[in-house]
């Protein structure tokens, strides 16, 4: 469950590396040491080594890098910690012009270096308390779901037919086509609320014949998910459970989730009526349609309601 969570989060709103709170607190904690042991030295490289001023201000500044280098690597808040660095920059950024105009000759080239230094790293700053804060918006609207079913088959023949991604429309509504570009990447069309279409490009990211296959998107999606499907033997020699873990953060949150339900497509159960539908096609070879079949419990599809028949063979 932690894999699949630690998975996807990297990957939701663009490209933020996991470890970018922890980057930030050691480069916190480098400029906070640097500025407590030795304050003289740094004065000198900064351009304010003239200013008796600046002997109290470099170990202040050094101590609040410090508090941000602790916040931010303890993993919480993250975000918050990230942003107190962005006001520490302008903070420092201030300091540094209020002292540029009273310098001449060489303090004052030093001086613009350092300006120049700390605006950069304040750009850093910005864009990582950006990053870091959409990713944990992105984590709160995550949609988590862990559901299986048993299989009378192999563990083996239920992951030879799951492997080929190309099979999974067969038993999986939603989906329009998956296309297999080669062993590891994938192209995916399916439907979502309202009759929209949503594509996305998926890799596989560890796969264990027999086992277990994990999957997730690429960066860039519209609807970041990452996946994960065991194959155990199921107890009493009954075939093969099949567990599903699944997590994705829908664009519009649980307002999106609610409105998907009304017309029967609730995410869980849409998965569990997958999972049935791949039971009947290892089972049988395909899937019938009835009332009593699984494809969904809205007022619609029960509305209408027709006798069982096999799926069209597009759809196989």
């Amino acid at each position: 469950m932690d894999r699949v969570d630690s998975v996807l989060l990297p990957e939701l709103d663009g490209p933020v590396p996991a470890t970018l709170p922890s980057t930030l607190g050691l480069l916190s904690l480098a400029l906070g040491v640097g500025a407590l042991v030795a304050p003289g030295r740094l004065a000198r490289l900064t351009g304010v080594d003239d200013s008796a001023a600046a002997r109290g201000v470099i170990p202040a500044v050094g101590l609040r890098e410090l508090g941000s280098a602790v916040g931010l690597l303890s993993g919480r808040r993250p975000a918050g910690w990230a942003w107190s660095r962005v006001a520490g920059d302008a903070m420092d950024l201030t300091l540094l012009g209020r002292a540029l105009a009273d310098r001449g000759g060489e303090r004052r080239r030093r001086l613009a270096l350092t300006t120049a230094a700390i605006a950069g790293i304040a750009a850093v700053d910005v864009l990582a308390a950006v990053r870091i804060r959409r990713a944990q918006r992105a984590r709160a609207r995550m949609i988590r779901m862990d559901v299986g079913v048993t299989v009378n088959r192999s563990p083996a023949e239920a992951y030879r037919f799951w492997r080929d991604v190309e099979n999974l429309p067969r038993f999986m509504a939603h989906l329009e086509s998956v296309r297999a570009d080669d062993l590891r990447r994938s192209h995916w069309i399916a439907r979502g609320p309202a009759g929209h279409r949503v594509e996305w490009d998926a890799e596989i990211i560890d796969d264990q014949p027999n086992k277990s296959i994990t999957w997730r998107s690429l960066p860039g999606t519209r609807v970041p998910n990452v996946g994960r499907v065991q194959f155990v033997p199921a107890p009493g020699d009954r075939g093969t459970e099949v567990r599903v873990e699944l997590r994705y953060a829908p664009p519009a949150g649980t307002l999106g989730r609610a409105v998907a339900k009304l017309f029967g497509e609730e995410p869980e159960q849409q998965v569990r009526d997958d999972l049935r539908r791949f039971k009947q096609v290892l089972e049988t070879g395909e899937v019938v349609r009835s009332e009593g079949s699984p494809n969904g419990i809205s007022v619609r599809q029960q509305a209408m309601q027709r006798p069982a028949q096999p799926l069209p063979a597009s759809r196989r």
